[in-house]
């Protein structure tokens, strides 16, 4: 989750600054023993004379920082002359490609350590960092940081003070204002710069410091030699992505290298330079430009993603690349690597017992561990908060139970809410490890909560990319649907980036192996619990496993289609008395069921164990593990080298003065009966002629983008060798942003795609269809006067109404009174009513997305009686119903004034009284509902903070063209709502 709008929230507007660019990243400021969680933001502030200063905002927060309410700004440290960042190595501690990055920041007078997760978002965040510093000509007049004095309590200086030092209680930092929860961090100390340090002219570059005129590039020459003979593995190196680590003051020196006699990209300019020792500016300097080395480059002929990553070179290089991944088969042989995957439902538990049993008993020395666990904690806190003390705890637990027989590293280590998912290695393999990534994607309700979903670990083993994703999907048996949509969400959302921006992200389908652990929540269906029992009792787990729910759906096709699972031999895993092997007691008494699992998918796979662990009595699951033999390709140098100079020269005698030319399949589309919220794909095949060519959607004259809000193509860019093909989806999907124009007809389901062809000709595409307008993305008043289903009105009359100013009041000139309020909310609440007033987690987990169309379908064409549906997917209905309102209920003209009036009920009740008529009636009736439901908060476990919190959000939106909101904003929007919770209509 991008954490940087929370922190622009507590940003201020200067009357002559304009905040024209904002990132920000969590890390965690290390002291001796201390962590302590922090998030750092870039702040660019543009001067009022058209310069520009940049500062580091320090933020303490408790939860994943979504608004500014979760966020205390702790201390501002500008990028003086003096600042520097750099990588540092800590002590004692094994480096690892994908491993988190350890940077050291420092002033005259200040120095601070910090740890940031490996990624490229961490990537991006230092690249701007490292430009800020850039920005600081030696010619231009010191910064004065003047915009910074309405985060003091005191008030500023005059311009032209001496001393930066001077304007601070703590030297280095700026301290908030003690509104913002003002102080030093404890990881604030004072330290002496070495010689040089900080003056101006000075350069900085990331990962060392160097004196004026100093060049990194031989340096680095040296450190890659020395690492190819380590790793053995020749001289095919290249600095993919060296300026994205590396930089100074002085510039980027990329565009004056060149290939050296080893193979390496060098800077022209700095070849038979000395490198005196005394420029090295630490003790452990040799290891950070080490660490940077391998972070920035990559090993061509052990990785193929990377052979289409670079840019320099342009088509030919393309070509080659190409070429080379299409004959992978021709120099590599497979190697069999040993992975244990394990998986683990702790109940929110911290560990108790040691975890050998399960993940180093009886086993080789696995060469890599790939650990994941579920409901790391339960607590309301976890879920609302992002930190939890049990990250720490089973993570050193994990550490400390991996085999003996082994030196390992870790690699990553990635948590959502509970779920959590830990990469290891053995140090032998850590050079070979590269382009590590990592994501999340949260399934709960509206798609945002993350007490379910899953986590993944991306990563490329010498030549073979693998993908180890960790989920927790829904629970309850009767809710296998919405386990198969998690699925399906968590295929879908799980993106990865890759080194070049300018290539799609990688799914998780686009890996050699895919390795599937956690607890999938399948359960045994049809089957009493007594008789579950008798034939676990009898160890006849094939009979049990035909009732199994993933092997039905597996069978069904409807999840993880391709994919392989051993067979069961072990008793189900779930559900245990806490403490004992005894099954589940409570009332509930839960059936035993396999829920924890393990599936994988790719070749050269062999399963060599797949047991549950009784011995580990910690939590109501038993744990898991499964050990594979996995081949994977590795490089041979020798037939590399041979592959690559027969494709160079067939290279060579081809005719590239021939105009690249394709021919498609298709070149029409047309979508028919187009729904809300509903995606349909039309596909095409682009079949490329006897010239390598490029292809690239391109924008048309006078767009933004080359096609509408509503589409998209996938992908759309991307090179095709001769007579080959690829497949194009266009996909088309309305969502709240584009529905409201095409319910008015401001807007139709037409387009033209440009597609361009690099050193060729634009071939064009026509996108026709139809929309079938709805209630979502219809403004209130526009409802009120439908009496009829919209699905039954002329589109002229839709159009007519959807175009209605907001304030449109009744004046009798049209034949039927329009309604109160409109009827597909009263049809949504009145069923919530009925049947869910006392719903356990309504308004809190989510529904099925079927079940949202089927709710969709009945709302448009009035058929109400047909609607089927679960209590929690109405209850999603209702909220993306109220989200997709052009103009919500509490009109934005009212915004304002709902802010200066909260906490004072009487002011409150005006406002509202001042609403359109349309509007004021669907809040009067919605705060009466949400009163109905609070009153059964005995059995909904509902409570006015979690209602405020949840519809707060919805029924007072900011304006459009509003700004980022104050920091009290958000807190006063929420207590506006809880008044009218608390208070008798």
């Amino acid at each position: 989750m991008d954490q940087s709008v929370a922190i622009q929230e507590t940003l201020a507007e200067g009357e002559y600054c304009i905040i024209i660019s904002f990132l920000a990243v969590q890390g965690v400021l290390c002291e001796g023993d201390s962590r302590q969680s922090r998030l750092l933001g870039l702040v660019r502030y543009r001067l009022e004379h058209g310069g520009q200063e940049h500062a580091l905002f320090l933020y303490t927060h408790r939860r994943m920082a979504i608004t500014g309410d979760d966020v205390s700004l702790d201390q501002i440290v500008p990028v003086s002359r003096d600042f520097t960042l750099e990588e540092v190595s800590p002590d004692g501690e094994l480096y690892i490609l994908g491993s988190d990055v350890t940077v050291q920041l420092d002033t005259a007078e200040l120095s601070l350590l910090f740890r940031l997760p490996f990624g490229s978002h961490t990537r991006m965040f230092l690249q701007e960092v490292t430009k800020a510093c850039v920005g600081l000509d030696p010619a231009t007049r010191d910064p004065e940081f003047q915009w910074l004095s309405r985060y003091r309590c005191a008030p500023p200086q005059e311009a032209g003070s001496p001393a930066l030092r001077d304007w601070n209680s703590a030297p280095g930092t700026w301290p908030a204002c003690c509104g913002l929860a003002g102080g030093r961090a404890q990881g604030a100390r004072p330290r002496s710069r070495p010689s040089g340090g900080g003056e101006a002219g000075a350069e900085v570059m990331w990962g060392c410091y160097s004196q004026p005129g100093m060049r990194r590039a031989g340096f680095l020459e040296e450190v890659v030699s020395k690492m190819c003979a380590a790793a053995g593995v020749g001289s095919h190196i290249c600095l993919v992505g060296f300026n994205s680590f590396s930089f100074s003051l002085g510039g980027s020196n990329f565009n004056n290298s060149r290939l050296n006699e080893k193979g390496l990209l060098v800077d022209q300019s700095s070849r038979g330079q000395d490198k005196p020792e005394s420029l090295l500016p630490r003790q452990n300097k040799s290891k950070s430009e080490i660490t940077d080395m391998v972070r920035s480059s990559t090993i061509t002929v052990s990785n193929k993603a990377h052979m289409l990553s670079m840019q320099k070179f342009g088509l030919r290089d393309t070509i080659v690349k190409s070429h080379l991944i299409q004959k992978e088969e021709d120099y590599t042989y497979v190697q069999n690597f040993r992975f244990f995957v394990g998986t683990y439902n702790v109940n929110g538990q911290s560990p108790k017992e040691c975890l050998r049993p399960w993940l180093s008993h009886g086993i080789q020395a696995p060469d890599v561990y790939c650990v994941g666990f579920q409901e790391l904690d339960l607590s309301k806190e976890a879920f609302f908060f992002h930190d939890t003390p049990k990250e720490e705890e089973w993570f050193k637990a994990v550490s400390e139970g991996l085999h003996p027989d082994a030196k390992y590293a870790k690699v990553k280590l990635i948590r959502l809410v509970g779920i959590m998912l830990l990469l290891y290695v053995k140090q032998e393999h850590a050079a070979h490890i590269s382009e590590v990534e990592a994501e999340t994607v949260g399934t709960g309700i509206m798609g945002r909560m993350g007490n379910k979903g899953g986590v993944a670990i991306r990563f490329q083993l010498h030549n073979t990319s693998i993908c180890v994703v960790n989920s927790h999907l829904a629970a309850h048996t009767e809710e296998y649907e919405r386990r198969n949509q998690d699925y399906k969400d968590i295929c879908s959302r799980m993106q990865f980036c890759q080194v070049d921006p300018s290539l799609p992200p990688l799914t998780i389908n686009k890996h050699d192996v895919i390795l599937w652990l956690g607890d999938l929540n399948y359960r045994i269906e049809e089957l009493d619990v007594e008789k579950v029992k008798k034939l676990i009792e009898e160890k006849a787990f094939q009979t049990l496993y035909a009732y199994d729910q993933l092997k039905i759906q597996v069978a069904a096709k409807t999840v993880f289609e391709g994919f392989t699972e051993g067979e069961l031999t072990f008793q189900p895993t779930y559900k245990y008395d806490t403490g004992s092997d005894d099954w589940d007691t409570s009332e509930k008494c839960r059936a035993p069921a396999w829920c924890d699992r393990v599936l994988w998918k790719g070749k050269n796979i062999i399963q060599l164990s797949y047991q549950s662990h009784m011995a580990l009595k910690t939590s109501d699951h038993k744990p898991v593990s499964s050990v594979f033999d996995i081949g994977v390709k590795v490089i041979n140098e020798e037939l590399y080298r041979k592959t690559l100079e027969e494709i160079v020269r067939s290279l060579d005698k081809m005719e590239n003065a021939n105009i690249p030319s394709v021919s498609l399949s298709k070149r029409e589309f047309c979508f028919q009966n187009v729904k809300y919220m509903q995606l349909q794909v039309e596909s095409f095949t682009i079949h490329n002629g006897q010239v390598p060519c490029q292809f690239e959607f391109i924008n048309k004259p006078g767009e933004y983008s080359f096609c509408k809000q509503w589409l998209n193509a996938n992908p759309n860019k991307g090179f095709l060798l001769p007579d080959s093909d690829i497949e194009i989806e266009l996909e088309l999907f309305v969502n709240k942003t584009t529905a409201t124009k095409l319910n008015s007809g401001e807007d139709k389901i037409e387009d033209i795609l440009v597609l361009h062809l690099k050193g060729g000709k634009d071939y064009f595409l026509s996108v026709s269809g139809n929309y079938l307008p709805s209630c979502f993305g219809s403004p209130i008043h526009t409802l009120c006067y439908m009496r009829e289903p919209i699905l039954d009105l002329p589109l002229e009359t839709i159009s007519e109404l959807t175009l209605m100013p907001v304030q449109t009041e009744d004046d009798g000139s049209r034949i039927e009174k329009p309604m109160e309020i409109p009827k597909e909310l009263w049809m949504m609440v009145d069923y919530l009513y009925r049947n869910a007033i006392q719903q356990e987690d309504l308004f809190q987990q989510p529904g099925l997305r079927s079940e949202f169309e089927h709710i969709r379908d009945c709302l448009d064409t009035g058929m109400i009686d047909n609607l089927s549906a679960s209590n929690h997917s109405v209850a999603e209905a209702l909220l993306l119903f109220l989200e997709s309102l052009p103009e919500p209920v509490i009109c934005y003209s009212a915004y304002h004034n709902c802010l200066e009036c909260s906490g004072n009920y009487t002011a409150s009740k005006q406002v509202i009284s001042t609403l359109p008529t349309f509007h004021k009636n669907v809040f009067n009736y919605l705060m009466a509902f949400l009163q109905e439901l609070l009153k059964n908060s005995a059995k909904n476990h509902l409570d006015e903070n979690i209602l405020a919190s949840i519809f707060g959000s919805l029924l007072l939106r900011n304006p459009a063209q509003h700004q980022k909101p104050e920091i009290t904003e958000k807190k006063k929007a929420q207590e506006f709502i809880h008044q009218f919770l608390c208070h008798p209509l």
